[in-house]
């Protein structure tokens, strides 16, 4: 008797978590992969859930696994034997079917079938470790304070989907038998029937994937009709795309050209218009003219969206933070000049470290006196104060952003 395929979905899963654990970030190669693998709706929502899961509980189930493995144990392997262990021990499937089912995948290249056979089998339950590491488990605390243990809660469970919606968008996604709950404003949380790709609300330029957090730094610029926005450090430009939605005559510069052809094509698909440029902001830009609304939205650790990026617990380190503390200081110094008289800056980091934040700020405004904290409108998310800015709470989906608005005198 011929014995069952694995499962095509534990399959896509592991690749995806081989290459993570390689160094690669979660939402791309998923995304890769199931549009390679064309799985049906049920097997991609296992394919994410036991990706991102297994992420989420990484700390406990690499515990775990780590007395009875060896250093060299190859990445695909211990793939293997976490997602195995997160199926056993959260999901609670049961323990003769994931031997069977890891041990086939083992069998298909995954690692050596006899080891996960035993390693799975030997295994009796998670120790109690954080999903965290120590001094991020500070900075949580040190951020969120009596709210830090309900928040680190929450990043266990899975995340959302976020999408900023015209009515066209809210009307087309529920006749097609998706749900469209109110959010913040005009970023609805959405369970969708089918793939975002091949909606008509994402295919008519209806609808963007936005966190609500993201979309507080577009609001927290104020009135943007008809004026002209910098948006500096701009990626792959969804922000200068919300600015441009808001009636902005947008500008949005970027060091890596590469991201500059996406961000247009998006800009495309939404019917709007944007000028993108690729610039180092380190330096001042010589040829770029002040505006008087500028946003930076600068590079940072991500530790607010570890919820949705739970992999980035997984590398990030108090030296990377620092480094990145050191480069935002940079941007902020070279970025101020852009700044026209009387004109506002908006600073922002998905990032809940104070050293990438209030501290930031307060660093800057020591050294330019010309620039003074400025109330915030509302940007629609619970808040909490946080130096000469704010910090958005991390419940119900929403990233942790720091936020601050300055007016140059």
């Amino acid at each position: 008797m011929t014995a069952a395929s694995p499962n095509p979905a534990r399959e896509v899963a592991l690749r995806v978590l081989t290459r993570v654990l390689g160094g690669a970030y979660a939402s791309a190669e998923l995304d890769r992969e199931l549009k390679r693998a064309h799985l049906a709706g049920r097997d991609s929502g296992l394919a994410t859930q036991l990706v991102y899961g297994t992420l989420r509980h990484y700390r406990r189930l690499n515990a775990a696994l780590t007395p009875l493995l060896q250093e060299s144990t190859r990445d695909s392997t211990r793939a293997v034997l976490l997602a195995g262990a997160y199926e056993k021990f959260v999901l609670e499937t049961p323990v003769h079917a994931v031997v069977n089912e890891y041990v086939d995948l083992a069998r298909g290249g995954f690692g050596p079938p006899g080891l996960v056979n035993a390693v799975l089998r030997r295994l009796e339950r998670l120790p109690n470790v954080s999903a965290l590491p120590e001094w991020l488990e500070a900075e949580l605390q040190d951020a969120y304070g009596s709210q830090a243990r309900a928040v680190q809660e929450s990043l266990l469970e899975p995340q959302p989907l976020w999408l900023r919606l015209t009515p066209e968008g809210v009307g087309a996604l529920r006749g097609e038998g998706s749900e469209v709950e109110e959010g913040h404003g005009d970023v609805y949380r959405v369970s969708l029937s089918r793939p975002l790709g091949v909606t008509s609300a994402f295919k008519s330029g209806w609808a963007q994937p936005i966190n609500p957090a993201s979309f507080a730094c577009v609001l927290a610029l104020g009135e943007v009709e008809g004026v002209r926005v910098l948006d500096l450090a701009g990626g792959a430009g969804v922000k200068a795309a919300m600015l441009a939605s808001r009636g902005a005559q947008v500008t949005s510069v970027d060091a890596n050209e590469k991201k500059a052809r996406p961000a247009r094509q998006n800009m495309g698909r939404l019917h709007l218009k944007a000028e993108f440029l690729t610039a180092d902001l380190t330096r001042t830009p010589s040829d770029l003219a002040p505006a008087q609304l500028v946003l930076l939205d600068a590079p940072c650790s991500g530790s607010g969206t570890l919820r949705a990026h739970p992999e980035i617990a997984l590398r990030l380190t108090e030296q990377t933070v620092s480094e990145l503390a050191e480069l935002q200081a940079k941007l902020l110094r070279a970025c101020a000049p852009l700044v026209a008289p009387g004109g506002t800056l908006v600073y922002s980091v998905c990032s809940i470290s104070a050293s990438e934040g209030p501290a930031q700020m307060q660093r800057f405004l020591a050294d330019h006196p010309d620039f003074a904290p400025a109330p915030l409108p509302d940007l629609l998310v619970p808040v909490t104060e946080r130096g000469a800015g704010v910090l958005t709470m991390m419940q119900g989906g929403i990233d942790g952003f720091y936020i601050a608005r300055l007016q140059r005198r």
